[in-house]
């Protein structure tokens, strides 16, 4: 299915990867609809700061309300589904809002794709899913493990969304994105952490458990994985993997970040960024074979191309500003 030319909705388009994504689908051509969350400063999130928003329909609501969901969805060929509550530590907090938003909106959003015959939905899953690696790399075929509220949400999202492929016949794939980083990202994730701390210049910056290894992307890598596989009639009913089939200690990432910036901070751990041991996820390694076999999808951009653009973005005054690298961002 190419995009150009079809109706496509974006849900949590006001995010880090959802405003990258809404922007690279306006730039296939594609009619893009972008759910942001609704609030009385009408404050559109990262859509703010594109140009590109006014090549979208932006329309503010909430997930979590199905009658709302049901018109939002009226004429859309293909959903985005990436609404959804991220943040690993505050679900430790507000375990139930993960629930709302990322279970039920989930169940919202296939419902009204079923109601309105909707061509095909891209549930937005997470690696968390998995859990701390029980074999490496990781395919699709790994074991789910809920090590936190938040992956556990996800992991009954996806879930429902299958179901609904496999019970009424709706046409989803489960396009599940390895850690995705980039301009735009929270500071509640580790890089944009450890560059807008530096940044700031700060002399010590403050860090959790070192030890864990990730797989880490760019976003317009993760961007043009999801569009490959909205795009692939393969990957109907089927979980994908997005990733780059590398991976890095949260320490090795430091010290490189801190070269790139040519910083001579010092590293410390704060105890209040350690997660409970049996809930941090302690490696995680993408196998990318089956997304290459049915997309032909294959990451671009190196880590540290990936780094300099994202510590560039970060140098840039008017963006460094919109971050509290005083606080710890939950």
């Amino acid at each position: 299915m190419d995009l150009s030319g079809k109706k496509v909705l974006v849900t949590g388009a006001d995010g880090f990867i959802g405003s990258h994504l809404a922007e690279m689908l306006v730039n296939k051509g594609a009619a893009v609809r972008a759910l942001v969350q609704y609030n009385s400063f009408n404050n559109w999130g990262w859509l703010d700061e594109t140009p590109l928003a006014q090549s979208m329909e932006i329309r503010g609501g909430d997930i979590r309300d199905n009658f709302f969901v049901k018109k939002l969805l009226k004429d859309i060929d293909v959903v985005f589904n990436l609404a959804a509550l991220i943040a690993i530590p505050y679900s430790y907090i507000a375990p139930s809002s993960y629930i709302e938003t990322n279970i039920n909106g989930s169940l919202n959003v296939c419902q009204a794709a079923l109601d309105n015959n909707t061509a095909k939905v891209i549930q937005i899953s997470t690696s968390e899913v998995y859990g701390t690696a029980l074999y490496v790399p990781i395919d699709e075929k790994h074991p789910m493990q809920p090590q936190s509220p938040y992956s556990a949400s996800k992991i009954g999202a996806d879930a429902i969304a299958l179901s609904f492929h496999n019970a009424f016949g709706l046409c989803v794939s489960i396009a599940r994105p390895f850690n995705t980083y980039g301009p735009r990202q929270s500071a509640r994730a580790v890089i944009p952490s450890i560059i807008s701390q530096i940044a700031s210049g700060k002399k010590q910056i403050r860090l959790g458990d070192l030890s864990p290894t990730r797989d880490f992307n760019y976003v317009t890598d993760t961007c043009a994985g999801l569009v490959s596989v909205a795009e692939c009639d393969k990957t109907k009913g089927e979980a994908v993997n997005i990733g780059s089939g590398s991976e890095i200690s949260i320490k090795d990432l430091a010290l490189k970040i801190k070269g790139l910036m040519g910083s001579d901070v010092e590293i410390i751990n704060d105890a209040q960024r350690l997660r409970p041991v049996s809930s941090e996820v302690q490696r995680l390694l993408c196998d990318n074979t089956k997304m290459a076999a049915l997309t032909g999808h294959a990451p671009k951009v190196t880590l540290d191309n990936g780094l300099k653009a994202t510590i560039d973005w970060f140098l840039k005054k008017e963006n460094l500003n919109k971050y509290k690298a005083d606080m710890y961002n939950v």
